[in-house]
C-alpha cells in the first residue's frame, strides 16, 4: 500500500473566519479511535460548534461532530465526544495564558489528513463586534466588484 502524501481537507470552519479575528494558528494532531478515522476518511465531519479548552495542562477539542462509522459495531464512537489534541507543552502554556485574557478563545479552523495522519488547525482568536463583521463583508463585496470591473475592462480592450 502506497504512503499518502499531501494534505486532504475533511472539514473547514468558514464561520470562524467571519466571527473572529484570527491572531495565531497552530497545527496539532488528534487522539482518535479507529472508527473515527474511518468516518473521517469518508470525508464526514463538522467543525461548526467546535472549540478548544485547556484542562489540566492538556488541550481538548469539544463539540466537533464526527458521525458514527456506518459499518461499525458495538465499538463505534460517540459523535460529539471530546478529543485530546497533541501539542507541545510550550504551545499549550502559551494558548492557556492567552485564552484566559478577556475576549480570546481557541477555535478549530480546519480538519484534514496530512501525510496520512489526522490533523486539526486551531487558532487563537478574538471575537468580532457586529460592525467589524459588516466591515469585512463590505470589503469583500468591494473587492469582488472591482475585480469584475477590471475583468470587464480587459474584455472590452481585447474586443
Amino acid at each position: 500500500m502506497a504512503k499518502e502524501k499531501g494534505r486532504k481537507l475533511i472539514a473547514q470552519n468558514k464561520k470562524a473566519r467571519h466571527d473572529y479575528h484570527i491572531l495565531d494558528t497552530y497545527e496539532c494532531g488528534l487522539v482518535l479511535m479507529g472508527t473515527e478515522v474511518k468516518s473521517l476518511r469518508q470525508g464526514r465531519a463538522s467543525l461548526a460548534d467546535g472549540f478548544v479548552q485547556i484542562d489540566g495542562h492538556e488541550a481538548w477539542l469539544h463539540n466537533v461532530h464526527v458521525p458514527e462509522y456506518s459499518q461499525g459495531t458495538w465499538t463505534n464512537h460517540t459523535a460529539r465526544r471530546k478529543r485530546k489534541l497533541l501539542l507541545h507543552r510550550t504551545e499549550i502554556d502559551k494558548l492557556e495564558s492567552k485564552s484566559q485574557e478577556t475576549g480570546h478563545t481557541i477555535v478549530p479552523l480546519a480538519l484534514y489528513f496530512k501525510d496520512g495522519r489526522a490533523k486539526v488547525e486551531i487558532a487563537l482568536a478574538r471575537g468580532k463586534k457586529e460592525f467589524d463583521k459588516r466591515q469585512t463583508l463590505r470589503e469583500k463585496q468591494d473587492r469582488r466588484e472591482s475585480d469584475r470591473a477590471m475583468s470587464a475592462a480587459r474584455r472590452r480592450q481585447r474586443a
